[in-house]
């Protein structure tokens, strides 16, 4: 292979903008190009996810314009797993009869399944895990037809040392690997050991940064703004994942949802709505599908952005996009409104250039060298800059 050939096929590594080895680097993605799009079960069903909510939810997600936004994976979490036979193949239990039918069904709609378990030989929730049957267990999602698997650290740490988690990872990705199916791979370890380091050798395609989410600001904010400088670690096919989506949850303002938005696709981090999809009001619909808010997240570019500007309590965010635009953020961490501003220099523009608000989804015309807003409480202004 001549070095014109091989250069392609490594832009995608983030270990090479550290200076590190490509020695036991996994192989290019095939899945997770842009940062996966979905839900999840856990944040607002938990142990009572049952297949019928699951079909409904995939249903919902075809109608009401989630799917046409680019929402694809309806991933079950904790608490489907039933037992092992007397080969060792896990079961689901009395509330999933039928998984390989879920599946069929989810498929058939355009859509894709995902599913949960853990290194440990329990799931967060006591359910059984995948420990000493990984090539089992990576089999049977495969012949269920499962796309995607979060792998939960939980009881882990009872038969692994912190610097064996690693090698537990690994052990999955290689079983799943086996299978020949392109199953995404989420690292659920909550930022231990800095696993954004080493995310990607062992065949992640996105990990947890940080602890669990919780659908209020405070949290939110805490999980959102600690992102900045890891952006250095993430790419196509590997994302640094600060947790599901809260909005429509009912615990946060209009502002405080568009917050959590806005910077997730700052962040290039998944998105995976965490709510209800079949009882949501229009502002949450709204929230969770406005396509030029979602096109920051999915730029094909796929850079995660980071903190131009901090001053207290109010932070500027800044994202490069395709084609020579700017995503900027001004988020407003006060109790009051303030104005804010984004230099025009300061992410890399200079002169004249076009502003769109994303939220409104309007242009603004043209601004020389700055442009300034006032952001509610709570709140974020969300704009495109495109230098002339």
């Amino acid at each position: 292979m001549s070095r014109g050939e091989l250069v392609p096929r490594l832009r995608w590594l983030p270990a090479i903008f550290l200076g590190l080895s490509l020695v036991g680097l996994a192989a290019p993605p095939k899945v997770a190009l842009t940062p996966p799009m979905g839900w999840n079960s856990w944040n607002h069903f938990a142990c009572h996810v049952t297949e019928a909510i699951v079909r409904a939810q995939a249903h919902a997600m075809t109608t009401n314009g989630m799917k046409a936004a680019g929402y694809r994976y309806v991933n079950i979490d904790d608490c489907w797993q039933g037992q092992r036979d007397a080969k060792g193949f896990i079961h689901p239990n009395a509330k999933f009869p039928n998984m390989k039918g879920l599946a069929d069904y989810i498929h058939s709609l355009g859509l894709k399944f995902g599913i949960y378990s853990s290194p440990g030989p329990k799931t967060c929730g006591g359910y059984t895990g995948s420990y000493q049957h990984e090539k089992q267990d990576a089999s049977t999602y495969a012949s269920w037809g499962v796309d995607y698997l979060k792998y939960d650290w939980c009881s882990a740490s009872r038969v692994y040392r912190p610097d064996q988690m690693q090698a537990a990872y690994r052990k999955m990705h290689n079983a799943l690997e086996s299978t020949g199916r392109p199953i995404v791979f989420s690292l659920c370890q909550y930022g231990l050991e800095q696993v954004w380091r080493w995310g990607a050798s062992v065949g992640g395609n996105l990990w947890r940064t940080t602890g669990d989410v919780q659908p209020n600001y405070d949290r939110i904010s805490v999980i959102g703004f600690d992102q900045n400088g890891l952006q250095r670690f993430a790419g196509p096919g590997h994302w640094n994942d600060p947790d599901m989506l809260e909005i429509g949850n009912g615990h946060m303002t209009l502002e405080e949802e568009r917050t959590q938005m806005s910077l997730w696709c700052i962040l290039a981090a998944p998105l995976l709505a965490g709510n209800d999809l079949t009882h949501m009001s229009p502002q949450t619909l709204e929230i969770l599908t406005n396509p030029d808010v979602i096109a920051v997240d999915q730029d094909p570019k796929g850079i995660e952005g980071h903190r131009v500007t901090q001053e207290g309590p109010l932070d500027v965010w800044m994202k490069p996009l395709a084609h020579g635009s700017v995503a900027v953020g001004l988020f407003n961490r006060s109790e009051g409104v303030a104005k804010m501003e984004v230099r025009f220099a300061e992410i890399g523009i200079h002169g004249k250039a076009d502003v769109r608000d994303l939220w409104a989804r309007k242009d603004l015309g043209a601004f020389n060298d700055r442009y300034s807003a006032e952001v509610p409480r709570h709140g974020v202004v969300m704009v495109k800059v495109k230098p002339e």
